[in-house]
């Protein structure tokens, strides 16, 4: 019996979620599930950083995040070290571009909190990105907006409607998520560690045993 809608025919997509990582928590790990879950991705990517263009370096070394990271990879959670391996300042456009390499005829979804969408006029090369990925934005119903300066020129009509839009083309949508963000920012649990507070509710378990073990993020 035909239901009306058309099935897919197209590998399901690949979520893309960078960052520092320094230390990885509970917000990310939300983000990744949701979005897997949501947009029925094949699985999640997490790419640590190894040098930042628009931020502090990370405070911990790239060996120990790796670490942290791998300790809490599982389905459908994968890590892709390949902004580490390539060193130097990781700019998103250039491992977009190593990952289409890799999946030329696969969906990517580059994943996103409100904060990057606004600011993503200023990324490098910011334009290519849209070619190369889909981008999704994580965020509470109503908490976002289009009114960021150059934002426009950037997305124009590429706005997503449907799940499907992601999965019926490798790239040029931006799609946006509604879901319950934990508020849990890495620079936040560095703080707390540095004055000796409590941050056992914000990570997973083995990742604080690693933090506490090695008495990282401590003044």
């Amino acid at each position: 019996m035909n239901s009306g809608k058309q099935a897919r025919t197209r590998s399901r997509p690949i979520g893309i979620l960078g960052g520092s990582f320094d230390p990885v928590h509970h917000g990310h790990l939300r983000v990744a599930i949701e979005a897997h879950e949501a947009l029925d991705l094949d699985h999640v990517r997490l790419v640590p950083l190894h040098t930042p263009s628009h931020r502090n370096a990370p405070q911990t070394t790239a060996e120990v995040r790796v670490e942290m990271l791998r300790v809490i990879a599982r389905a459908p959670i994968e890590i892709d070290l390949r902004e580490i391996e390539r060193g130097g300042v990781s700019y998103t456009v250039d491992t977009l571009t190593s990952l289409r390499s890799d999946w030329p005829d696969v969906p990517l979804c580059l994943l996103m909190g409100v904060d990057s969408y606004r600011s993503l006029p200023s990324w490098h090369r910011p334009k290519e990105i849209l070619r190369l990925a889909h981008v999704v934005v994580a965020a509470r119903p109503g908490s976002y907006d289009h009114d960021a300066s150059g934002l426009d020129e950037i997305i124009g009509s590429a706005q997503a409607d449907t799940v499907d839009d992601l999965h019926d083309s490798i790239a040029g949508r931006v799609f946006f998520l509604d879901i319950p963000l934990l508020p849990i920012a890495s620079s936040e649990l560095r703080a707390r560690r540095a004055v000796g507070r409590d941050i056992r509710h914000l990570v997973p378990d083995i990742v604080n045993d690693i933090i506490t073990d090695q008495g990282l993020y401590m003044a």
